[in-house]
This record gives structure tokens, sequence and C-alpha cells, in this order.
């Protein structure tokens, strides 16, 4: 597979492109005005119709079986049939959509700008588990609440999670409608209901599962990674007033469920194999995983080397026609887990994981201010406003802003891939 920086397509505006070069050819689900729902890839700033490709009679063999699992509008299918079926399918994109590619005249007519189609969600979401394995996020709000213990004793042991709300599960630019709830306002005894009042955002990387597991039967972690299709942002809004008063004792419900955000274009595991990187090792006194956790190449190669950046951008700042305020720079090395150990890790009770199954991985925050993951930490709970250009200040999210999650790959001697953006505004609450 090609992933050299040389490497260019006869699609002219794909080279050098900030996230969809040829290198990274990532999937997804479009429309165009009047027509319903199919399969993709992005390539510059233009949408390859796949099924059209299919139609046309330039897919074969394992890469033909691919594309037609990926017919009927979502992912589902295609991600079962696992590394394989991605590996054929990238492979005959890349002879495709090379430069000097004989098939130039014959693509150019499935080949429609995005900026003309509308983007879906990639796949049928069953099951979406939420992680929180960014362990600099854990030890700054537990800061936040336990000062003398941030962290509590199983975070070393177990890649905690808690099972989330797949059916509110929603494509980049869907608009955030502010939740209301029950909350325990400062000073009170008894809850009150209304509106969300501490709004906020959580940067995170997206993990959509490819080929399951059978219900009793544990993925063990050397294998985890083929059970992985590919990667995407993923924004868990956060109402913290409502999380602070429902949390206790079984965790979030209502304070998360009221939407997620994902980028739209799954980023193959095939795209991502340069920035794949060693696991930072556990800081010494820490315990070493459990034995179903653990596995060299994992441990050797597991993890990536992905920035993750963070901006705000109010409906004042649009006005006034200013650029959006960076609210954060991280990167995935931040990941206290590999996402091998995380799938190992959600089936090893015999729990059966599915193609499209969705994993958040938890705030991917850094150690150091300016990478913090969200606005809790931030504004560490609101008692440090943040000061925008506008002269606005924001302690949590208010209605018409807009917060705007990028991704970026890079490495020398290979050409820089991203994700797309996960965007969405706040509106106010009905």
């Amino acid at each position: 597979m090609n992933h050299t920086a040389i490497a260019r397509s006869w699609v002219e505006h794909a080279n050098g492109h900030r996230d969809f070069p040829l290198q990274n050819l990532p999937l997804g689900i479009f429309s165009r005005p009047g027509q319903s729902p199919r399969c993709g890839v992005a390539i510059g700033e233009a949408i390859l119709d796949l099924e059209a490709v299919l139609a046309a009679g330039l897919f074969d063999g394992p890469a033909k079986a691919a594309v037609e699992a990926a017919q009927g509008g979502a992912l589902n299918a295609f991600f079962a049939l696992g590394r394989t079926a991605r590996v054929a399918m990238r492979e005959r994109l890349l002879e495709l959509l090379a430069e000097g590619s004989a098939q130039q005249n014959a693509l150019q007519p499935a080949l429609y700008p995005a900026s003309e189609c509308q983007l879906h969600l990639p796949a049928k979401v069953g099951d979406y588990t939420d992680f929180y394995v960014g362990i600099e996020h854990a030890k700054n709000v537990g800061k936040l609440f336990r000062p003398d213990n941030p962290l509590l004793p199983n975070y070393k042991h177990v890649p905690i999670g808690y099972h989330g709300r797949a059916s509110t599960i929603r494509p980049s630019g869907t608009d955030v409608r502010r939740p209301k709830g029950q909350t325990l306002p400062a000073g009170h005894t008894e809850p009150s209901f209304g509106p969300c009042a501490r709004l906020d955002y959580e940067l995170e990387l997206g993990i959509w599962i490819g080929q399951g597991n059978a219900m009793g039967q544990a993925i063990p972690v050397g294998d985890a990674a083929e059970h992985v299709a590919g990667f995407c942002l993923l924004n868990d809004w956060s109402a913290r007033d409502i999380q602070a008063w429902e949390y206790q004792p079984l965790g979030p419900f209502l304070s998360k469920s009221f939407i997620t955000s994902v980028s739209p274009w799954v980023v193959t595991a095939e795209a991502l194999a340069p920035f794949r990187c060693a696991q930072p090792a556990r800081p010494e006194g820490d315990p070493q995983p459990l034995s179903y956790l653990l596995d060299k190449r994992d441990q050797a190669g597991g993890a990536f080397d992905i920035e993750l950046e963070v901006l705000l951008l109010t409906e004042r700042m649009r006005e006034q026609g200013l650029t959006a305020h960076r609210l954060t720079l991280s990167n995935t090395r931040s990941m206290y887990w590999t996402v091998a150990q995380m799938v190992a890790h959600h089936s090893v009770n015999g729990c059966q994981l599915q193609p499209g199954d969705l994993f958040g991985s938890g705030t991917l925050s850094g150690a150091e201010p300016g990478a913090f993951g969200s606005l809790l930490e931030i504004t560490e709970g609101g008692k440090l406003p943040l000061q925008l250009a506008s002269g606005e200040v924001r302690k949590f999210l208010e209605d018409g802003d807009e917060i705007i999650l990028r991704a970026r790959c890079t490495r020398e001697g290979f050409a820089s891939i991203g994700f797309g953006e996960c965007r969405g505004i706040i509106r106010a609450a009905n």
C-alpha cells in the first residue's frame, strides 16, 4: 500500500490536501440532492461515488465484493468483511486514482464536488460505548473533585467505560439542542428542572468496530486490532450540571445522551499505518496490565500519533469576521490504554461486539494548559473564565457557539492526512 509522500493523484486538488490526499481515501455515506445515500470515498475536495464505479465495471474480485457490501446506505456489511476486503478496495482505489491512471476518463463522471453533497452517518450504530482512557483528563477532572485522590484505584487496572446511547449519534453539522434536565444549584438542597447551564464539549477519538465476535467468545488483545474498521472524531457533548446531580451511583445518563457528534468519514486502519507508534511506557510504580490486556506487538505499535485540535466560533465572532479561537491542541498519545486493549476488555466477559458498533476513547487532554480537551478543565469548572478576541468570556458554551474538532497525522517521508471536521452549533433549548 502506497503511503509515501511522492504518490500523486490525477485529481489535482487532492495533491497536498490537508485531509484527503490519495494516501488517505476515507470511506463514508453521502447523497446528492434528490438521491438516496450511497457509499463514497473522499479525495481532495471531491467524493468518488463507489457504486457508480462498481456499475462501470471497474472493480473485480475481493474489491468488487467489498464495494457490493458497502451498498445500501450503510457500511455495516462492509465492516463485517474485515481487513482483507478493506485492503483489496484500497489497493484498487490507489490504482484508479493515481496519477497516470488509464481509467481517469471513466471515473470523471463519478466524481462529485463535496460541497454539493450531504454526508450521513457511515453506519447504523447498534451500540455505543464511551471509554475514559485519556489519563490527563481523568487526572484533571479528578483534581477538581478529589484533590487528594484524583485517580480512583481501578483506573490503572481497567479500561473504564460506560454504555452510551446510540440513537442520538449524529454526523458533523447537526445542530446541538441545549438539553433540559434536573440540576442541584449551588446552595440549594432540592433539585430544579430547566435548561442546562454548564454545557461542554469533549474531544475524543471514535473507533468503528469491524468484524464482531460471537456472544460468549472473548477477542484476544493480540487479535483485537483486526476487529477495528476505522476511526473518526467524536464530540461527547456533556451537560456538566445535569451530570453532577445524576452520576452517582451509576454514572452518566441524561447528561450525555442528548447528542454525540461524529465526523462522517471513516479513516481506515490501513491509512493510519504510518502513524502508529509504541504505547508510551507506564510511569514507574504503575501496575502492569493483567495478561488478557497485555500483548507485546500491541505495546510496540498499538498507539497512534494523531494531533487533535478544538476551535470555538461564537455568534459574535462570526458577525465580526473573526477567526475561530483555538481551545485545544492535544494528541492521541495521551491514551493510557490502546484501542486493542479497549476491544479486548469490552469482550472479555462474553459481550458481543457487532459491525458498526462505535467506541469513544474518552476525552483526550494533554498534561499542560492549552491541551485540555474540555471547558471543564480549561476553566477549572467555571472558576477561570476564558477570554475571547471578540470581548466575550466563556465558562461553558452558550447558544450560538460552534465547536469544531480537527485531527491531523504527520510524519517525515509520508503524506499528511486528516479526518475532516466534526462541527456542531449550540441552539437554545426547546
